[in-house]
């Protein structure tokens, strides 16, 4: 298989999920785009240091090392919340009932994760909503894979008590 090929089939079919890990790093459309660029070029340049694994967790490592690296850090704000509604690109629901229950629904998700650290938001993020392997996540993330499975269980509970606590305050404004 020639370089060309290998890395195409390793690393192109995860520009997407670079795209979208990006866009939630730096908040912006067009930023994402230039960090992705800029990864991609990057894996291109090393390659050849590619020992073989997943090459996913390879590539997001790359965006997120571009990501922390862009404008000096400037425009980083890992303390905003994730804004669902601006990252998904599920179809539109089929009735007004279904639409106003989804925006609750997401309201109170990013709501709830907004009080948690940017740590346990990126965790979360790349275990639940890019649904990589906690192996994949350890890659990206540079850290041990218990450290993941530690930090997923408290971001979990963390977000679970957000979630509960943000019920009572809807419930209360209600009564």
């Amino acid at each position: 298989m020639t370089f060309d090929t290998r890395f195409h089939t390793i690393v192109v079919p995860h520009l997407e999920a670079g795209r979208r890990l990006a866009r939630w790093m730096v908040r912006n459309d067009d930023d994402a785009d230039d960090v992705v660029q800029e990864a991609s070029l990057r894996a291109l340049r090393y390659f050849a240091t590619f020992t073989g694994g997943d090459g996913r967790a390879w590539f997001l490592r790359i965006v997120r090392n571009t990501c922390f690296g862009w404008h000096g850090r400037q425009g980083m704000t890992m303390a905003d919340p994730f804004d669902e509604e601006s990252h998904s690109h599920l179809q539109p629901p089929t009735t007004p009932e279904t639409l106003l229950l989804q925006t609750d629904d997401a309201s109170r998700v990013a709501r709830a994760m907004s009080q948690l650290s940017g740590r346990a938001r990126e965790l979360l993020r790349l275990r639940e909503l890019e649904g990589l392997t906690y192996r994949e996540v350890a890659e990206v993330m540079d850290i041990p894979m218990g450290t993941v499975m530690s930090g997923l269980a408290r971001a979990r509970a963390a977000l679970r008590d957000a979630l509960a606590s943000d019920a009572l305050a809807s419930d209360a404004d209600l009564s």
